[in-house]
């Protein structure tokens, strides 16, 4: 890896990495990394180019942020973990499993998608118009290169097609918020994709974890605990 990815970590035992969202960084799970480092060792790292870690030189793309995780994980000798994957961090989380499946031992995925489709016209539409402004000015402007970079995530990614999900075998956790910005539909087909796996749809918008943190942990602490019971 051409960088060195900033994280925040706490707790001992089994390890639980978390992978923020677009536009965020790890301070996003600070209603998370506490209360689940009670039980788990728990990792929370700022992906490439987001919070305190450096951009470097490699494509700034869901794929590369996928084996930025396996190298992280490499590095610091974790052979197995527990992924909760947020937003663009949930497309970071479904990349990774599906390229490294028995790098996991559970998968959580809040508020992820497939694909641009996947995300309600209200909040796509906005971000496609930005993308398409900040690209014009990308070569003239860093801020807009950066704006384009990010807004890009979600107009040209993940691109993950229903099938490939059948290579996560992992007990995995389907969450999302009942307002959420990622279609219903759309989040009930990832579940549906996933053989082992469970859905479960919560008060709240896309930022349930961040928002109404009670119930989000709860959930995922109920999933973690009968995860073995996972159908």
């Amino acid at each position: 890896m051409d960088i060195e990815l900033y994280y925040q970590e706490k707790g001992n035992g089994e390890p639980f990495i978390m992978l923020h969202g677009n536009g965020e960084n790890s301070d996003y799970f600070c209603n998370q990394i506490e209360y689940f480092s009670r039980n788990y060792h728990v990792i929370a790292i700022d992906t490439r180019g987001h919070g305190k870690s450096p951009r470097g030189e490699a494509p700034f793309t869901i794929a590369q942020f996928a084996d930025d995780l396996y190298d992280f994980m490499m590095q610091k000798e974790l052979k197995k973990a527990i992924i909760l994957g947020f937003s663009d961090g949930a497309n970071i989380a479904m990349k990774f499993a599906i390229k490294y499946p028995d790098m996991l031992r559970a998968l959580i995925l809040n508020g992820g998608n497939l694909n641009a489709k996947g995300v309600k016209g209200s909040t796509q539409v906005p971000i496609e118009i930005g993308y398409r402004i900040a690209s014009l000015f990308a070569d003239k402007s860093p801020e807009a290169k950066k704006n384009a970079e990010m807004l890009g995530l979600m107009v040209n990614d993940p691109n993950i097609k229903p099938d490939e999900l059948s290579k996560i075998t992992v007990p995995t956790l389907v969450i999302c918020g009942t307002n959420d910005m990622i279609k219903e539909s759309h989040t009930r087909e990832i579940a549906d994709n996933i053989k082992n796996s469970e859905l479960m749809i919560i008060k709240g918008n896309h930022f349930v974890a961040n928002k109404n943190p009670e119930e989000f942990n709860k959930a995922v602490d109920g999933f973690l605990t009968n995860r073995g019971n996972v159908i």
